[in-house]
């Protein structure tokens, strides 16, 4: 088994540092199918891939999620909001994705820091300094090498959902949306070189052709034939 291992690492190709590829966007812009869509390409490269979503990939971390989601918990603060998010975020850091990225996997995680930014300053009203110095403590030196943003309408995001119900936080209504989605575009217009905005009004397959792209760019070796897996 671990000659198996050795040799499936010796084959790999290599990643660049850190292997790590965060997908954002407000709820509905179809980041998670993206997210799904990528590992595929990059596991079809020969990348060892591990997916994760947030708030959640850690026991502990699942059990605030259900916390933070839960449409009963409606008079949450939005000091205590952020706090749990932190929390939920700080053990998967810990837990997860550092031990993941130094066995040289790839990881993919649905939402990271810049969802919180977006959901509790530009739209939750939080300070923003004091949401980074949150942001900061529970990541420490753990950022993404690119991060892709998900970029629709919050009138049309909210109808490709609306047949699901709905989470606490997409109870917030369609004007918290919209503020989420400015958030995220003046995040992108700030980290052009690590975030990359996607027009995720078209179709499945034209948006995963550019987030391939992304990808390549950002180092990643992904042979023509992988884009196979979004269609």
């Amino acid at each position: 088994m671990a000659q198996e291992l050795a040799e499936k690492i010796a084959g790999a190709p290599k990643a660049p540092e850190p292997a790590f590829i965060t997908v954002e966007g407000i709820d509905g812009c179809g980041k998670s199918t993206q997210a799904r869509l990528a590992c595929q390409a990059l596991e079809r490269a020969g990348y060892d891939v591990l997916a994760l979503r947030e708030p959640g990939g850690a026991a502990i971390s699942e059990k605030i999620r259900a916390l933070l989601l839960d449409p009963a918990n409606s008079e949450m603060g939005g000091v205590c909001e952020l706090l749990l998010y932190e929390a939920a975020r700080a053990q998967l850091v810990h837990e997860v994705i550092e031990p993941a990225l130094a066995a040289g996997k790839v990881v993919v995680c649905d939402r990271f820091y810049d969802s919180t930014t977006c959901y509790q300053a530009f739209a939750g009203g939080l300070d923003r300094d004091r949401v980074r110095a949150a942001n900061e403590l529970a990541v420490g030196a753990c950022r993404p090498l690119v991060t892709f943003v998900f970029d629709i309408d919050a009138q049309a995001a909210a109808a490709r959902r609306s047949k699901r119900t709905e989470d606490r936080m997409e109870a917030k209504g369609l004007a918290f949306q919209a503020r989420v989605a400015e958030g995220f575009r003046a995040i992108a217009e700030e980290e052009p070189a690590r975030v990359k905005l996607i027009d995720a009004a078209r179709t499945i397959n034209a948006i995963h052709a550019d987030v391939v792209a992304e990808l390549r760019a950002a180092g990643f070796s992904i042979p023509d034939d992988t884009e196979e897996a979004g269609r």
